[in-house]
């Protein structure tokens, strides 16, 4: 008989984001909730599978530029999401094969397939630890207990397509902010968020269907999201629709595409 304790810690009755997240992209690790649900999503957003291509395409520009162009060697990544390759550490060290790379995530599905995201290469290393961004001083505490990452030392936190599952009433302000407060100087932070500023109406819609199932999203303003960095020292081309940051032509023709369908600005800044 299956376990209902752990049905109901994996979530199995209920859609979940990050599963939901893993369908867009075309992933194969999500259920028929998950599937049901992303499709209510697409049918009210029909472009969402172009949008979550879009945010990958800009994790992956953002690492591989912090590495090779800002010297980064340690990375830490929060609200990883179902593990999809080439994951995050796999891009970083291609560029820096001793590069770091630590996970974070409260999802325990996540951690199942964890051992994807453990794959390091002889000169770096990986690690994973089960920890939620709306308690940032343990999971901090968590990944210096991983041993991972040295916290002493200039971090690249990841917070991709995270932060719209941080609703105002779980000060996602003050999460962001501890986080950098306690990284180190020369440190970087790196974001996507979806906003509705271009479909309002639409994404009131979508950000309906995740609370109908189980799941408060809120997404924001360009205003909102720049708030996100104040403080910080904002890397050009600052707070922009992801398809217009540094784009690569490696990406194909995205940069064509509208900023309604995108839907999703994203930034970077570093800590003085």
């Amino acid at each position: 008989m299956a376990d209902p304790v752990a049905a109901d810690r994996l979530r199995q009755h209920r859609p979940h984001s990050g599963r939901m997240y893993d369908y867009y992209l075309g992933g194969r690790t999500n259920y028929a909730v998950d599937r049901e649900a992303a499709e209510t999503v697409m049918r009210r957003f029909p472009a969402i599978r172009v949008t979550a291509r879009v945010n990958r395409a800009f994790t992956h520009r953002a690492a591989r530029f912090l590495a090779r162009d800002r010297g980064l060697r340690q990375f830490l990544d929060i609200g990883t999401g179902i593990p999809t390759a080439p994951n995050l550490h796999e891009v970083v060290q291609a560029e820096v094969p001793e590069a770091r790379v630590a996970y974070a995530d409260n999802d325990p599905i996540v951690l199942v397939y964890a051992d994807s995201l453990l794959g390091s290469t002889p000169e770096g290393r990986t690690g994973y630890v089960e920890a939620d961004l709306t308690e940032p001083a343990g999971l901090l505490a968590a990944v210096a207990a991983g041993g991972c990452l040295d916290l002493s030392e200039p971090v690249a936190l990841s917070l991709n397509a995270v932060l719209p599952f941080v609703p105002d009433d779980k000060e996602p302000y003050a999460v962001v902010a501890t986080l950098m407060d306690r990284l180190a100087p020369g440190s970087y932070l790196t974001l996507s968020h979806a906003t509705g500023d271009f479909a309002p109406e639409v994404w009131a819609e979508v950000v309906g269907v995740y609370a109908q199932g189980g799941t408060p999203a809120q997404v924001r303003s360009h205003a909102e999201v720049e708030r996100f960095f104040s403080g910080l020292v904002l890397e050009d081309p600052g707070v922009v629709l992801a398809h217009r940051w540094r784009p690569d032509p490696a990406d194909g023709p995205a940069v064509q595409l509208g900023d309604n369908v995108v839907s999703l600005y994203v930034g970077m800044a570093r800590k003085e």
